[in-house]
């Protein structure tokens, strides 16, 4: 139930209501024709106005703040399409519509305390094609060392193994001296780096 000033009639409110909308409504005016002291009235005249439609929505003071800056850049943009006479109207209109917006972007955002949630990070991931990349490298290798003599291919096939064959046991295979096995194994990963390279 609405009470009424002391002494005062329903006729007095009315009125009273009507000049402040006709005032608001010269404002708008105003500014649209681009006097910033208009607009700085206007702002001032409705700034309670809007901020108590984002607190009625309960938002903090941050998410407030960025509704009102966003309804004061919406008036901006549309004040020569807004009714005057109606400006109060369109501002509430205007606000909980950012209210809404706010609130709807703000339940797609997951907030997450869990101490796993951010262990793996898109940079710590292999590259989609990382896969394929070292399938094609191996081909590359396989085809190399194909063109080396047998007696190297078989020299590194034995020191590449898993675990590595014992030098011993590599002399006493393919029948070379244990000396010279590491020179011989530089001298084919030289050629085999020519052949990966042409």
């Amino acid at each position: 139930m609405f009470v009424f000033p002391r002494g005062e009639s329903v006729t007095v409110v009315l009125e009273r209501s009507a000049v402040a909308r006709s005032e608001a409504a010269t404002l708008v005016i105003r500014a649209a024709a681009g006097d910033q002291g208009a607009w700085s009235q206007l702002v001032d005249h409705y700034a309670r106005l809007v901020w108590a439609v984002t607190r009625s929505f309960r938002l903090g003071d941050s998410d407030s703040a960025d509704v009102s800056q966003v309804v004061w850049l919406r008036l901006l943009e549309h004040i020569n399409r807004v009714d005057p006479e109606r400006v109060g109207a369109w501002l509430v209109v205007t606000t909980r519509r950012e209210c809404l917006r706010v609130l709807a972007f703000r339940k797609r955002v997951l907030l997450t305390y869990e101490a796993t949630a951010f262990e793996e990070v898109a940079g710590d991931q292999p590259e989609l094609d990382s896969d394929l990349i070292a399938g094609e490298r191996a081909d590359d290798v396989r085809r190399a060392l194909e063109k080396l003599p047998d007696r190297w291919q078989q020299l590194l096939g034995m020191l590449m193994s898993d675990p590595p064959a014992p030098y011993a046991e590599i002399s006493a295979t393919i029948g070379i001296p244990i000396g010279s096995i590491g020179p011989i194994r530089g001298r084919c990963l030289e050629k085999l780096r020519l052949l990966l390279a042409s």
